[in-house]
């Protein structure tokens, strides 16, 4: 899958469920870290489910974010979330520090 093939968004998506304590951990990062982004409970909306499936070839393992840049991480760690976002608040200009 290349970044062509995904949806365009202006903000960082977080794809989920509400039962994940993966997902609840990366959201309470993003939180914390005032970064702001859209949640999709992968639960109610079947067409962000095969968005996953597509990125994961297959799998369907959350939480799977995606960027405006169409960059994508899957289950992160807290260490792998801060390190992706330090590179995209470089990048993109949202640097606020």
């Amino acid at each position: 899958m290349t970044i062509n093939d995904l949806p365009h968004h202006d903000e960082l998506v977080v794809y989920g469920t509400g039962w994940c304590p993966d997902v609840r951990r990366s959201r309470a990062l993003l939180d914390t870290a005032g970064i702001a982004y859209a949640y999709v409970d992968l639960d109610e909306d079947r067409a962000a489910v095969k968005l996953v499936r597509r990125l994961q070839r297959g799998n369907r393992r959350v939480p799977t974010l995606v960027w405006p840049d169409g960059s994508f991480l899957v289950e992160p760690s807290d260490d792998q979330l801060r390190a992706h976002l330090n590179t995209w608040r470089t990048t993109s200009g949202k640097d606020t520090d």
